[in-house]
């Protein structure tokens, strides 16, 4: 039997009709894994009985990481749609769960969830587990009864993932109510925003070598995210438990980082132009507040991040953002500024080149002016064609765009060229002071 097949096998047992238990079951039923007893010694783990059955209980505390408390301004900034009681750290859940699968559908199970929350100035974290496929009520119905007591989830792409995947399960269970968060904080999409250009990759991982500062627990030995679920599938077949007591360990690293990072972020969120972090991070919280509609303290972190010395590309890009801001506030100083030190056959100095010409031509009243900026920006796009630095489709975008306007502009240049030689009576205008002599 190939091992895909006995994958599929093993996820279609699960589909198997599931009774109600009214009393607890003794010891370790003949039904379950040859070696969930074993599991559950080197877990410390305990049987929790539900109406649904048993499944396993693992908790743990832990002093750090401490979370703040989290302001109304940083709720804002994290979730502007979430309501006030979104505030109370003490109903949020933080929750990251190890599946069968990353491809979701019905055909896959979170055979883990792991929880955790604020309790007594630390984090208390508890894990579900289920022993075999027919558990899976027993988790469900223990989620549900932790997420009617927090009700903020908190989770790291669980918007996308986890949830969906947990309330496609309840659904299948057919007895079973998913308890909906009044707020869904995911900390994956400002995670993004504030660390992608300085780190490349935002995985929870990266984010606590690179972001987090210093954390009283290593990675070093953590089981891949790959090969979650072939641990699993090996358990149920009999196979020796170790290796899910690495995917447990991992769980539990990933619901502190998870915890680590919301502390971070509530950090950064809640006195933003007090941040000290270096050039990319102040960069990265730059555009979350300028994404928010918060554009004065945004423009002065630009400026912040300028300053500090931001790579070429990041440069270029944070000055044609910091440049939008001050033409939106009518600086145009400022703007046509940076919009004149980032010009070239990039995106970003392309998009300055149309900028200056737009201002020339409809605030400062310089159609040549404008006419020639197009002229230069055309020229440069052509070199970046040739030299194979924009896909075909952006070049004939940009191409058809800015020749409609330097068409229009030139125009326009006419007309008025034609005007000054009028009012100089018909003698060009480089000749105006000849004919005086």
């Amino acid at each position: 039997m190939s091992e895909l097949l006995s994958n599929r096998l093993s996820r279609l047992s699960a589909l198997r009709p599931v009774r109600p238990v009214e009393t607890p079951r003794q010891g370790v039923s003949s039904d379950l894994p040859a070696s969930a007893g074993l599991l559950e010694e080197m877990l410390g783990a305990t049987t929790q009985q539900t109406a649904y059955g048993e499944h396993l209980l693992i908790r743990q505390w832990h002093s750090k990481p401490a979370l703040p408390a989290v302001s109304r301004a940083a709720l804002a900034l994290l979730a502007p749609d979430a309501p006030r009681e979104a505030a109370d750290l003490e109903q949020w859940l933080f929750l990251d769960t190890e599946t069968t699968g990353l491809a979701g559908g019905t055909g896959t199970y979170a055979f883990l969830v792991g929880l955790a929350w604020v309790d007594a100035d630390g984090l208390q974290v508890e894990q579900l587990f289920m022993r075999d496929y027919s558990e899976e009520r027993a988790v469900l119905t223990a989620l549900a009864e932790r997420m009617s007591e927090r009700r903020v989830l908190v989770t790291f792409n669980g918007r996308c993932f986890d949830w969906p995947l947990l309330e496609t399960r309840y659904r299948m269970t057919r007895r079973i109510a998913a308890q909906s968060p009044i707020a869904h904080l995911d900390l994956l999409h400002p995670a993004r925003q504030l660390w992608r250009l300085k780190l490349g990759s935002v995985r929870l991982a990266e984010l606590e070598r690179g972001a987090l500062g210093r954390l009283d627990w290593d990675r070093s030995g953590d089981i891949p995210g790959a090969l979650i679920p072939q641990a699993y599938f090996e358990y149920l077949r009999g196979g020796v438990p170790g290796p899910l007591v690495q995917v447990l360990r991992h769980n539990r690293w990933d619901l502190r980082g998870l915890a680590a990072l919301a502390a971070r972020v509530l950090v950064l969120l809640s006195a933003p132009e007090e941040a000290d972090g270096d050039a990319l991070e102040l960069y990265g919280l730059s555009r979350l507040l300028h994404r928010r509609g918060q554009t004065a303290p945004a423009r002065r972190l630009y400026e912040r991040a300028l300053e500090a010395g931001l790579p070429a590309e990041a440069d270029r890009a944070a000055r044609r953002e910091l440049a939008a801001l001050a033409k939106r506030e009518r600086d145009y100083d400022r703007a046509t500024s940076l919009w004149a030190e980032i010009l070239g056959g990039t995106r970003d100095g392309l998009d300055a080149y149309e900028q200056l010409a737009i201002y020339y031509e409809h605030h400062a009243r310089a159609p040549q002016r404008a006419e020639e900026l197009l002229g230069d920006a055309l020229e440069a796009l052509r070199c970046a064609w040739q030299e194979g630095s924009l896909e075909p489709a952006r070049y004939r975008r940009m191409r058809a765009r800015l020749q409609h306007r330097f068409e229009r502009v030139s125009a326009r240049a006419a007309r008025s060229r034609r005007k000054l030689f009028d009012l100089n009576n018909g003698v060009p205008i480089g000749d105006a002071g000849k004919s005086k002599k």
